[in-house]
């Protein structure tokens, strides 16, 4: 088949790759432009570009579907477009360029968790599963039937280590429904409306650790953090980043975990008190400095400690 491929982030990647790997001949790469990343803010491929690159695929960057993206796609001649969060709303002119339509790969078991982020909403909800579906592109977000889907257990996979585990599931079902989606086998399911819910962009201020909250509260945080929106604390008047945590285990009375609020510095471990128990530190990245493991930081931590919401 013809495949005119969209995609940005590191989640695409292993779709692009896959579809090469399975023999379609894809044509033509959309991808978002070059951006500003890192801390010498110079101009970055997306990873999809570097990737379609890597692969000798020719790509078109655009933000969005301009007269001169159109004529490109068109020039393509594809099947089926597959779309992996491009990044991109995509007019009624582009989706009727391929006689099989457009499908993308999206992150969640759909109707649950539509929008922009399903996999840290999944790990926030305390879930044990999520997964990826397989859909038409439509109009309103993330709405359109969907053909497959595929499961993935979250456990205490952090948001980086689940987001490759759903995009390499996620390119395994799309390469798996081209074929029954070109010979009309395919089988499409519409979302029940009663089960939809809303995956909104999560916001640097909701991963914000507070002792005035429960332990598991503030372990799906950690869970869930990223650059963009980390989990962080003042602890002893220093801010600092939790960059993997768990529950204490115990009872707060028997145990002796720490009270909400108060900071237990042991010699290899450091536990923050929370609403009903404790947050174990295992590593962190105090500000202006580099990660390390909870060992080295809770060397330094000395008297009667506290901390609190940033």
């Amino acid at each position: 088949m013809r495949v005119v491929f969209m995609g940005t982030p590191d989640f695409a990647v292993p779709s692009l790759k896959a579809l090469v790997a399975a023999g379609h001949e894809v044509p033509l790469v959309f991808t978002r432009p070059d951006a500003v990343r890192g801390r010498g803010r110079k101009l970055v491929p997306s990873p999809v570009k570097a990737a379609a690159t890597e692969l000798g695929l020719p790509v078109f960057e655009t933000a969005r579907m301009t007269p001169e993206a159109k004529d490109a796609l068109r020039a393509a001649a594809p099947d089926v477009i597959c779309v992996v969060a491009y990044g991109c709303i995509l007019p009624d002119d582009v989706l009727a360029a391929a006689p099989l339509g457009a499908v993308n790969v999206h992150a969640s078991l759909l109707p649950r968790w539509r929008g922009a982020a399903p996999i840290q909403r999944s790990i926030l909800a305390g879930e044990e599963e999520t997964g990826v579906s397989i859909m038409r592109v439509a109009h309103e977000l993330d709405a359109g039937a969907w053909c497959a889907q595929a499961r993935v257990r979250i456990g205490d996979k952090g948001c980086a280590e689940l987001t490759a585990d759903l995009a390499e599931a996620g390119s395994a079902a799309l390469v798996d429904v081209l074929p029954r989606l070109a010979d009309g086998t395919v089988e499409w399911h519409e979302q029940d409306p009663a089960g939809v819910t809303v995956a909104a962009k999560v916001h640097k201020d909701e991963m914000l650790l507070d002792p005035a909250e429960p332990a598991d509260v503030n372990a799906r945080r950690v869970q869930a953090s990223g650059e963009t929106a980390p989990a962080r604390a003042l602890v002893a008047g220093k801010g600092v980043r939790v960059m993997a945590a768990r529950v204490a285990a115990g009872d707060q009375a028997a145990a002796g975990l720490p009270a909400p609020g108060a900071v237990l510095a042991l010699k290899k471990r450091v536990l923050l008190g929370c609403a009903d128990g404790a947050l174990e530190v295992i590593s962190v990245k105090p500000d202006g400095k580099k990660e390390m493991p909870v060992a080295s930081w809770a060397s330094g931590l000395r008297g009667d400690l506290t901390w609190e919401r940033i």
